[in-house]
């Protein structure tokens, strides 16, 4: 399986922002966007030139592909069936990240990170309505439960994202059962309940050049 090998808080320092793709470390003074708010690399520091308009778009593109944790064939895949759905193509778009099963299951609190939730699927520790899915990019679709295997249940890593989940509160469109490990997918997530840093229509610039 492909996967993004970059280090995270490289990742993170390059848009400029945190994109919490370590867990819970992006909540502490440990994150490195605390420590060194600059781009990585010899000339990090010094990287304040002024993008290019392809420069900008790609930067917009880059970052909601870091924070979903997607590669671009997967991300242009999205991107067209993105296009194909009614309604605006950009909501399109993140309503499809959110409601892969790598993020719902992050969303729930399964994993500290999207990358940890990913790795719980991977090894068999989720199931969709009753039935064991191990695909990442499942699309959950609203009315879905998704819940812990007994397995994955018990172990200490779960059982703490779990908890710290619940510490800063759960999305609108998701109900969680933190005691059973389980939780309802309760509608696609509506634009302004997502982040408002992020610019998908940047990226349907991109992609329309």
């Amino acid at each position: 399986m492909a996967r993004n090998l970059d280090p995270k808080c490289r990742q993170c320092r390059r848009e400029g922002e945190k994109l919490f793709l370590k867990g819970e470390k992006c909540y502490t003074d440990k994150c490195a966007i605390e420590r060194r708010e600059y781009a990585p690399g010899q000339h990090g520091q010094k990287s304040g030139a002024r993008l290019s308009d392809y420069g900008v778009h790609l930067r917009a593109k880059q970052k909601i592909r870091r924070i979903y944790g997607v590669l671009e064939g997967q991300f242009r895949r999205t991107f067209a069936e993105a296009e194909r759905r009614k309604g605006q193509t950009g909501e399109n778009l993140l309503q499809l990240l959110e409601a892969r099963l790598d993020s719902v299951a992050y969303r729930m609190g399964f994993g500290a990170s999207r990358t940890e939730a990913r790795q719980v699927v991977r090894h068999n520790g989720v199931l969709v309505n009753g039935k064991r899915v191990n695909i990442p990019s499942y699309t959950v679709r609203p009315g879905d439960e998704v819940a812990l295997t007994d397995k994955a249940k018990a172990q200490l890593r779960t059982k703490a994202a779990l908890a710290a989940a619940e510490s800063r509160g759960f999305p609108e469109w998701i109900s969680v059962d933190v005691k059973e490990a389980k939780g309802v997918f309760k509608a696609m997530p509506q634009r302004s309940e997502l982040s408002p840093t992020l610019n998908e229509g940047l990226v349907i610039e991109l992609y329309s050049k």
